[in-house]
This record gives structure tokens, sequence and C-alpha cells, in this order.
């Protein structure tokens, strides 16, 4: 019999589908965080002045700080998930070491919540606690896998490297185009990008596209918009 008679082709069933899922929906809000942080940065810098060198300066201090606050937050975060995780699994291997009956007892019950038969509920208990009792535990009580346990160096630099790339697009699309041109330039590219990043989000959380593509869009375009009023308001007053 094939190892996978019962599933469906092209189905996830991997027990860590979600985690993976997760990921990809932080690296697109990442990506997203960085095509907005940085345009704001450049298009605002732009409405001040037309010179080349500061907007690049700008941009780039723009992209490295964001990218290093993105990390940071990211370990910071994910180190705390990780330690309260890693607390609720020794509770767990503690309570099976030093009350297993008691524990077991514990499992048949919350299988028995979960709608299995007393009888059928105290078997399956059995069963998992002898084949690996803490993650029989973990998974019904906590929700966690040993597996699962984010590593935040992992997450950090994940974090960085969306950030990263979501942040190059608005600094190419300010410096390469004519100095006439890289507003507008700018505003088209990072607004499509911005569409991009939402429809994608959208999909990840099977949600209908339009309302996050639009949302995310809206909320760009306003922060550009304002970005760039404040740029040309503080250039027009300095120059005074």
């Amino acid at each position: 019999m094939s190892a996978t008679t019962g599933r469906h082709e092209g189905e996830p069933h991997g027990g860590n589908i979600a985690s993976r899922m997760n990921w990809l929906r932080a690296g697109v809000l990442g990506a997203n965080d960085g095509i907005v942080s940085v345009a704001a940065v450049v298009v605002g810098v732009a409405g001040a002045t037309s010179d080349t060198a500061p907007i690049l300066t700008a941009g780039v201090a723009a992209v490295v700080g964001g990218a290093i606050s993105m990390a940071l937050g990211e370990y910071v975060s994910v180190s705390s998930q990780r330690d309260s995780q890693r607390a609720l699994l020794e509770k767990e291997r503690e309570e099976l070491r030093t009350m297993p009956d008691e524990e077991l007892d514990e499992l048949a019950a919350l299988y028995t919540a979960k709608g299995l038969s007393a009888e059928t509920a105290r078997r399956v208990a059995i069963e998992l606690t002898e084949h690996d009792a803490l993650a029989a535990h973990a998974d019904i009580e906590l929700g966690l896998t040993e597996e699962a346990i984010a590593n935040p160096w992992h997450a950090a630099l994940a974090s960085a490297l969306a950030f990263t790339i979501g942040a190059i697009l608005p600094l190419l699309a300010i410096m390469l185009p004519p100095e006439q041109a890289r507003v507008p330039v700018t505003f088209v590219a990072v607004l499509a990008a911005l569409a991009l990043t939402g429809a994608v989000s959208g999909r990840l959380g099977d949600s209908p596209l339009l309302r996050p593509t639009v949302r995310v869009v809206a909320g760009g375009a306003l922060a550009l918009a304002a970005t760039f009023a404040v740029g040309s308001l503080l250039g027009t007053t300095v120059a005074g």
C-alpha cells in the first residue's frame, strides 16, 4: 500500500504547515514594511531637495536602520516566545515524571472532551503515552511540538531579509529615473508593489483579495503623500 494512501494529492499534510504559512505571511509583511518605510523616507527627502547625494544617503540609512530594527524586534519577540514555550514543555515534562497516572487521566479526559468515547479516549491516551508522552500532552494541551519551537536567529534573519528585499524597490525607483520623473516613478512602483503584497497577504489568509489590497495601497499612498508634502514644505522653508 502506498505511503500516501488516504491523502489528497496536492493537499498539505505536514504537521508544521501552519508554522510555514506564518513564516510566509511574516515575510510578506516584512517586505511591505520595507517598501513603505523606505519609500516614505526617500520621497520625503526628494520633496525637499533634488540632489542625489542626500536622497541616496537617506535611503541607504533607512534600509540599514530598518533592517536592523526589524531583526532586533523579531529576535526579542521570538526569544520571549521560545522561552515561554520551553518553560511550558519543561513544566509538562516534570508533571509526567512526578505524576504519570494523573497525566494519563488528564490526557484521556481531553480526548473525551473532543468527542471520543471514554473507552476510545483511554486507549488513545495509553498508546500515545507509550509512544511519546510529552509530545502527546504538548500537542493536545499546549498546541506545541518541540520541533515547532521558533528559532529567534532564523526569525531575525528572515525579517531583515524580507525588509531589505522590499526596501530595494523604492531605493532603485527614486535613484534610476531622471530627476523630473523620480517621484512619479517611485509612487507608481511602490503602489504597484503594495498592491502585489496586499493581494498575496489576502491569498495567504484565504480572504477576498480586493479589501486587503485596497487597504495596503491606500495606506502606502497616504504615507507617500504625507512625507512628500512635509519634505516639500521643509525644503521651501529652508530655501527661503
